[in-house]
């Protein structure tokens, strides 16, 4: 299929699914990169204390807390 016909197909609301290869699909910039940080001590219980008064777990707090900080301004 053309692009222009399938253009046409998006905007007229009709769906182009059928037309994707979603497998080879990805997001851009969330590609998981692992990285390892040493913290001390009681750096770590304060984290889990803020992460058992909010329900979730260590891990998502960092992640919280660093895009809050690393926001565009």
């Amino acid at each position: 299929m053309k692009a222009t016909k399938f253009d046409q197909k998006f905007d007229a609301g009709e769906s182009v699914m059928e037309h994707l290869d979603l497998t080879k699909a990805r997001r851009a910039n969330v590609e998981i990169k692992r990285v390892n940080v040493d913290f001390p001590e009681w750096m770590v219980h304060s984290i889990d204390r803020h992460a058992r008064r909010l329900g979730i777990t260590r891990q998502s707090l960092i992640k919280i807390w660093l895009a809050e900080r690393l926001e565009p301004r």
